[in-house]
């Protein structure tokens, strides 16, 4: 697909763009872009389409794309944070519309305190635990997605769901108390 994309065909990254905007649309979301995630996606893929010539064709072009969402969204984080400070990072809207449909299974109120934990984790542990468990993606994928390292992948997650069991258990016993 990509090869006819830059043979000029624009209707082949019509195809790739919606083969891979929800995808993206979610990385943005949990990593952080919160309202602006559409506009994170959207420059993603400007940025995508214009760096297609550094694509290497035999590496997927899904984490690829993930990678640049993520760094977009990073751009963007800074940008809000340096523009508004730390409301801008409270003013996100809620994760649990930006799920997968299949989350529906799950309760309300325990999906509603797992995001509640998840946010309350630092930035590097939430943004591996939101790539493993909510969007799915294997830890070489992560790896990709993060720029990090798939030992760093393995030891955050770690890290992040040990804090995530602490935290949970903690909120539950409070609730059951209150």
């Amino acid at each position: 697909m990509v090869v006819r994309v830059r043979a000029g065909d624009t209707d082949a990254y019509a195809v790739l763009v919606r083969r891979h905007a929800p995808v993206a649309m979610r990385t943005a979301a949990l990593l952080g872009a919160g309202s602006d995630a559409e506009d994170v996606v959207q420059e993603a893929l400007v940025k995508a389409y214009r760096s297609l010539g550094s694509f290497r064709e035999d590496r997927p072009f899904r984490p690829w794309l993930l990678r640049i969402v993520a760094n977009e969204t990073r751009n963007a984080h800074r940008s809000a944070v340096r523009r508004a400070g730390r409301e801008a990072r409270e003013a996100r809207p809620p994760l649990t519309d930006l799920l997968d449909p299949s989350a529906e299974v799950v309760g309300r109120e325990d999906r509603e305190r797992l995001l509640a934990a998840v946010g309350r984790l630092p930035d590097k542990l939430a943004h591996v635990v939101a790539c493993r468990y909510l969007l799915e993606l294997d830890e070489a994928t992560t790896a990709v997605v993060l720029g990090v390292p798939r030992g760093t992948v393995k030891s955050r997650l770690s890290r992040g769901l040990a804090r995530l069991r602490d935290d949970l258990a903690t909120t539950i016993e409070e609730v059951d108390h209150a």
